[in-house]
């Protein structure tokens, strides 16, 4: 005699929450500011400027950029400033940084916006796979942020979970 296989994740009351369905969609790009130092390594005002005079700004458009220099020049406050305020009337977002820093902004500004009200007093896994670039800040601030209201927070996937918070 066989016993009905029963599925009793699906059945459970378990309320997956996937930081990737936050995932924005844009390019993302580094600017690597050392092309635009004299030998990579000097900022001379009056060349710098020229440069972001002469630049195609608009190629940044619906992108996030992250301002970066390569070489270990040491590039005053000012100049990111400057990129900044080119980049501004074309671009998502502009953080100093690398792609990493870039997408953990992205994803503090994302996180800032989702309404948990829905989660209030419920079993929530936050899905710990993804296939897109999620940083780990991400995750420690959906936690935070779901363990306000949620009555218990997960880590992981339904069938092997790992216990965050519960509210007592």
């Amino acid at each position: 005699m066989s016993e009905e296989i029963v599925n009793r994740v699906a059945q459970s009351k378990l309320i997956t929450f996937d930081l990737e369905d936050y995932y924005p969609a844009g390019k993302r790009v580094i600017l690597d500011l050392k092309d635009w130092l004299f030998e990579g390594f000097i900022l001379r005002e009056k060349e710098f400027r020229a440069y972001a005079e002469e630049h195609d700004w608009e190629s940044y458009k619906e992108a996030y950029v992250a301002l970066n220099c390569s070489t270990d020049a040491i590039i005053p406050g000012w100049a990111n400033m400057l990129i900044a305020s080119k980049l501004e009337p074309f671009a998502k977002k502009v953080v100093v940084g690398n792609l990493e820093q870039l997408e953990t902004s992205i994803y503090q500004s994302v996180i800032e916006t989702i309404d948990v009200s829905s989660f209030a007093d419920k079993l929530v896994i936050i899905k710990g796979c993804s296939n897109k670039p999620v940083p780990a800040n991400a995750y420690v601030w959906m936690t935070a942020k779901l363990q306000t209201v949620a009555k218990s927070v997960m880590y992981g996937e339904a069938c092997s979970s790992v216990p965050l918070f519960k509210r007592k």
